[in-house]
């Protein structure tokens, strides 16, 4: 008889045997028979999802140990100085350093470099968005105006506030602002 396809047996095996419990009295509490338990865990057979989930509570084990080497690997984004893409909108440029998001994924984040010259600004007076904003001055100055309020920013200046208020990003310095700045959930630049 073949193996199953996705064989946690092992697990479910040394976690009955480390709590001192008999596949008899496994059996009995999910309701099964002691042959059906000796098979998954010999893993000659795969469970339904109800028998998977009565084991995992009669042995007081979380479903994460039994699947862990079935979880995705975490995608790492990497992206090249030379390869970044890059906007220009208002006298303002973003260059996106990195975006994670999955399909439907709520905490999806987008982070970009924004470049702004002397006097210009990134925002809107009238209209916020969804979402939460983080943004670290790198070098320069300036002031962010979120909704009626001002706040003075200065290099090594980080400041984080709800997107949902209308705020603008102003260069209040005599030289280019550069700043770090990290959206969430991502809007600024379309998937390629």
């Amino acid at each position: 008889m073949a193996k199953t396809r996705y064989p946690f047996g092992e697990r479910l095996r040394r976690v009955r045997e480390r709590r001192k419990l008999t596949m008899k009295q496994v059996a009995a509490e999910v309701g099964v028979s002691e042959s059906l338990i000796s098979q998954i865990e010999r893993d000659r057979v795969s469970p339904s999802l109800d028998t998977l989930l009565s084991m995992a509570d009669v042995l007081q084990v979380d479903l994460d140990y039994l699947f862990e080497d079935y979880k995705k690997v975490p995608q790492v984004s990497i992206v090249r100085k030379n390869q970044r893409n890059s906007r220009v909108q208002d006298q303002v440029c973003y260059e996106e350093l990195s975006r994670f998001s999955e399909q439907g994924d709520q905490h999806g984040i987008e982070a970009f470099l924004i470049t702004i010259t002397q006097g210009e600004e990134k925002g809107d007076q009238e209209y916020g968005h969804p979402g939460r904003e983080l943004g670290f001055l790198l070098k320069g100055k300036a002031e962010l105006i979120y909704g009626k309020e001002e706040y003075k920013l200065e290099e090594g200046d980080s400041i984080s506030f709800s997107s949902e208020i209308p705020h603008r990003l102003i260069n209040t310095g005599k030289e280019e602002l550069q700043a770090l700045w990290v959206i969430t959930p991502p809007r600024l630049f379309t998937k390629s």
